[in-house]
C-alpha cells in the first residue's frame, strides 16, 4: 500500500491503503498508526509536470490539439481524428492503452465541450462516483443536450471554481450543478466570482471555449529513471516502450518518420561511473508505428549482453524524413504489402546483425574486387538527404563490364603452368580475351591485369588473368562462371 503525502498530510493513497482507514488530510503518524507497513512518499511537483508532458506528448500521435487542463488533466480535440482512428469507442480504448503503457491509470471522458468532459471525467472517477450514483459508466455524452442532463447530476464541488464557497453553497440548498445553475446570476457574481459563472457556460456550451495547445519540440530526446536495476536486456523493452511512445507522438505531431534511433542504457555514475551503452536502430524505410519499432528493438535488444546494470534510457530521434502518405494503388505491386521487403532486411538485420545482411553495392571500377561491393542492406535506404544519390546498381555494372562472372573469390587463387597453358585441375583453355585492365596507381600499386574467359577439360568455365610485371607473368583465378 502506498500513500502520497503533502505538507506532512496525506494527500492520495491507493485503494489497499484506504481500506486500511486512511483517508485524505490524515498526518504522518496516524498512517503509520493505521498501516506500518505503509509506503510513505513526497509529493514531487517537478516529477508529476514532467509526466504530463511525456503524456501529452504521447498523445499528440491521435490529435495536434492538446492542452493541459485544472488539476493535473489534459484535453483533447479529437473530432477530426474520430474516421481516422475507426470511431468513438476505438480512439478511447487506443487512448487509454496509451496512457497505460505508460504508466499511468487514465479517467477518460467525451463530450461536445471540453470542459464538459472535464466535469464527467471528474465526477465518474473512483472518488467522486459515490455523489453521482448510476452515472459511473456514463462517461460519453456526444450529443449536447445528452452531456448536460449528466452534468446536472454532478456535484458542485467538482467545479473548481465553487469550491471556497463550499458551505454558503451548502448552507442555501445548493447539491448538484442544476442547483447552481438555478441562482440567479447576478446574485451569484455579487456573492462570488465571475469564474463560476464562466466555467459553467464553457461546461453547457453557452460560452466559447480557449485554448494553449501543446507544442512539440523540434527534436526528440527523451529521458527515463528506471524505479530499479535491470541486469537483463531484455527487460529494457518493458521501460523503451514509454519511451518509443513518446517518440511516435512527437513524430506524428511533426509529420516526420524515423530512419535512425539511438537508445543509450546509463549505468553506474559518480566515481565508479560505467559509460552508456549506446544501441542504434538504423531503419531500411523510415517508420512511425509502434509494433515495428518496437519489434526491431526487442530483435537488438535479444542480442545485447549487457555489462553493468541499466538504471536509465535515453531515447533520441538522430535521423528523420518527411512522412509520406500510404499509396493507395488501383493494382497494387505483387509481393505483400508496401515496404515488406525493406521490414524484413530491417528485421532480419536487427536479429543477426547489420554486418551480416549485406546487398551487392556496385562501384564505378574497372577493378573487379573493388567494382563488386557490399553494403548493409539496412543503410541502402536510409542515406542521408544530403548526401550523393547512387546510381542503381544495374546501372553501374552495365557501365563497367558486360561479361563478369557472378561469384568471385574472396582473394585470387595463383595458378601453375602445365604446357605452357594455366592449369587449374585440367590444362585451361582460353576462349575470349584478352580484357586488359590497367588502373588503380591513384589509390596504390597499379592493376596491370588481362582477363580471360577459360574451359577445362570438365567444360566448366573459369575467369582468369595475367599478371603483368615487366618480364614476369603470373595467372591467377579470380572467378567462376555459373
Amino acid at each position: 500500500m502506498l500513500a502520497v503525502l503533502e505538507h506532512d498530510q496525506v494527500l492520495s493513497m491507493t485503494a489497499s491503503a484506504a481500506a486500511s482507514g486512511v483517508r485524505p488530510g490524515m498526518r504522518r503518524g496516524g498512517v503509520l498508526a493505521l498501516a506500518p507497513q505503509a509506503l510513505l512518499c513526497e509529493r514531487d511537483l517537478a516529477r508529476e509536470q514532467g509526466a504530463r508532458d511525456d503524456i501529452a506528448l504521447t498523445l499528440l500521435q491521435y490529435t495536434p490539439e492538446v492542452a493541459h487542463a485544472e488539476e493535473d488533466s489534459l484535453l483533447l480535440d479529437v473530432s477530426a481524428s474520430l474516421s481516422a482512428f475507426g470511431g468513438r469507442l476505438a480512439l478511447c480504448r487506443r487512448i487509454r492503452e496509451s496512457i497505460q503503457a505508460l504508466g499511468f491509470t487514465p479517467h477518460v471522458s467525451m463530450a461536445p465541450t471540453a470542459q464538459g468532459a472535464w466535469l464527467l471525467a471528474r465526477g465518474m472517477s473512483r472518488d467522486n462516483s459515490r455523489h453521482a450514483p448510476g452515472l459511473a459508466r456514463q462517461r460519453r455524452s456526444l450529443r449536447l443536450a445528452s452531456m448536460q442532463r449528466r452534468l446536472d447530476a454532478l456535484p458542485f464541488m467538482i467545479l473548481p471554481a465553487a469550491r471556497p464557497y463550499q458551505e454558503w453553497l451548502a448552507g442555501i440548498g445548493c447539491k448538484t450543478l442544476a442547483d447552481l445553475r438555478k441562482l440567479p446570476r447576478a446574485g451569484l457574481q455579487r456573492r462570488s466570482d465571475k469564474h463560476i459563472l464562466e466555467s459553467l457556460d464553457r461546461a453547457y456550451g453557452t460560452a466559447p471555449e480557449m485554448f494553449e495547445w501543446v507544442q512539440a519540440p523540434q527534436t526528440f530526446s527523451a529521458w527515463l529513471e528506471l524505479p530499479d536495476r535491470i541486469e537483463h536486456a531484455e527487460a529494457v523493452l518493458f521501460a523503451a516502450r514509454r519511451l518509443i511512445l513518446q517518440m511516435i507522438g512527437w513524430l506524428v505531431a511533426q509529420q516526420l518518420a524515423v530512419s535512425r534511433f539511438m537508445l543509450s542504457l546509463e549505468h553506474e555514475r559518480g566515481r565508479q561511473a560505467i559509460a552508456p551503452t549506446p544501441l542504434e536502430i538504423a531503419l531500411a524505410e523510415p517508420a512511425w508505428h509502434e509494433e515495428h519499432l518496437l519489434r526491431l528493438l526487442k530483435e537488438r535488444l535479444g542480442r545485447l549482453q549487457l555489462d553493468a546494470p541499466v538504471i536509465a534510457l535515453r531515447l533520441q530521434a538522430s535521423q528523420v524524413a518527411a512522412m509520406l502518405p500510404p499509396t493507395a494503388s488501383l493494382f497494387p505491386e505483387p509481393g505483400g504489402a508496401p515496404g515488406a521487403y525493406a521490414r524484413l532486411l530491417e528485421l532480419l538485420s536487427a536479429r543477426l546483425g547489420s554486418d551480416n545482411v549485406l546487398q551487392p553495392a556496385a562501384q564505378a571500377d574497372h577493378r573487379p574486387e573493388i567494382a563488386n561491393a557490399w553494403q548493409a542492406a539496412a543503410d541502402s535506404h536510409g542515406s542521408d538527404s544530403g548526401s550523393k544519390r547512387r546510381p542503381p546498381p544495374e546501372e553501374t555494372l552495365r557501365r563497367i563490364q558486360p561479361q563478369r562472372p557472378f561469384w568471385l573469390l574472396q582473394q585470387p587463387l595463383a595458378l601453375m603452368l602445365r604446357q605452357h597453358r594455366p592449369f587449374y585441375g585440367s590444362p585451361l583453355r582460353l576462349l575470349s580475351g584478352p580484357e586488359r585492365i590497367e588502373c588503380g596507381w591513384w589509390d596504390g600499386p597499379a592493376a596491370v591485369r588481362d582477363y580471360f574467359v577459360a574451359e577445362g577439360e570438365e567444360a566448366a568455365c573459369y575467369w582468369i588473368y595475367r599478371e603483368r610485371h615487366d618480364n614476369d607473368v603470373q595467372w591467377f583465378l579470380h572467378g567462376l562462371f555459373a
